[in-house]
């Protein structure tokens, strides 16, 4: 074999090609959207996109709430499954978690005695309202076979009903300062970095990431190989609801405010960070790291078209336009990887 690269150097290329990490080329398209934005600002605003340091906090700001949706999505995507709820039960979450951060200072506080209380009981139920409506999904799927995409689509409008009659449509404010905190400055970030190295580690070298991914890349093979695959996959889904309302209270505590509203389409921004990231739909493939990338490069791109001004409906047409070409090379990926 050495005889043969050493006389091929084109065969020895490829082969060292195949070696280097599969996010290193959507990280190179991440760096490449950058440079194309910081060279249209030059041309049609007279000023750099990239050295704008107030705009690049406010958009990795953003990307960490959608990023921890993503991290738990991308788990339920290499199961082969889909979820659909995450920015519903995020609205949900939040509502619920602002609900029981109000100060007594509010007059009409949802509930007026359980004001002023410490910042971990509405980051707790918070949590624990996403945790519930994980495993709501999960035992749904896993014990009547019913497709995860009508289940999760089930519980999205649900969740975002329950959102708007928590308090009949109204928004919710006056939060504490303990509670606003885990929202202000670069905490958001650190902690979707931290659950991102988390889940990183679990899918590479824990055993519930091998389940994981065995699951994802025949379940039936998982099966009878001894994989409990529904409890596993109640698993899977809980994780995801659990991110997502983690993600929940993070977006009140950074918006100092719970609206039913929040969250709108989160959902797909969150698949498209995975898939963009390669987490493939077919299932068995995909990494945590690739979806951070991914959802990076979705908001560099959210960025840069309001930099340059672009309409906001454009803009989600364009989005719309990056989810297909995704999944066309997802699925030119798998039909390559079948080939070989």
């Amino acid at each position: 074999m050495s005889a043969i690269l050493e006389k091929n150097p084109l065969a020895n290329l490829s082969l060292w090609s195949r070696r280097l990490p599969a996010e290193l080329s959507i990280l190179l398209v991440l760096i490449g959207i950058g440079l194309v934005f910081e060279l249209f600002g030059w041309v049609m605003r007279d000023q750099s996109f990239l050295m704008n340091s107030q705009r690049l906090v406010l958009m990795i700001l953003q990307v960490s709430v959608i990023g921890l949706l993503a991290i738990g999505v991308t788990q339920v995507i290499i199961t082969t499954g889909i979820d659909l709820s995450s920015g519903s039960v995020l609205a949900l979450s939040a509502m619920v978690a602002a609900s029981l951060a109000q100060t007594s200072e509010f007059g009409r506080a949802v509930f007026p005695a359980l004001t002023d209380l410490p910042a971990w009981v509405p980051v707790m139920a918070g949590i624990g309202v996403g945790l519930l409506a994980g495993l709501v999904n999960g035992i749904l799927i896993a014990a009547t076979g019913i497709p995860p995409f009508i289940v999760t689509l089930g519980m999205m409008v649900s969740a975002r009903g329950l959102a708007r009659y928590y308090t009949e449509g109204q928004p919710i404010s006056m939060l504490s300062d303990s509670y606003t905190a885990i929202g202000s400055g670069a905490m958001p970030v650190i902690i979707f970095l931290v659950v991102a190295a988390i889940f990183h580690i679990a899918l590479r070298y824990t055993k519930y990431g091998k389940y994981t991914y065995a699951i994802g890349g025949n379940m039936q093979a998982a099966r009878i190989s001894g994989i409990n695959v529904k409890r596993h996959l109640i698993i899977v889904y809980s994780i995801a609801g659990l991110l997502a309302g983690l993600a929940g209270v993070v977006a009140s505590a950074r918006a100092a405010t719970g609206q039913a509203g929040m969250g709108l389409s989160y959902e797909l921004d969150a698949i498209a960070a995975a898939v963009i990231g390669g987490t493939s739909l077919a299932g068995g493939m995909g990494r945590i790291t690739g979806t951070v990338i991914g959802a990076l490069i979705l908001g560099v791109m959210a960025s840069g078209f309001t930099f340059l001004g672009v309409d906001a409906y454009i803009q989600d047409i364009i989005k719309g336009v990056i989810i297909v070409v995704a999944v066309v090379v997802d699925q030119y990926r798998n039909k390559r990887k079948v080939k070989r």
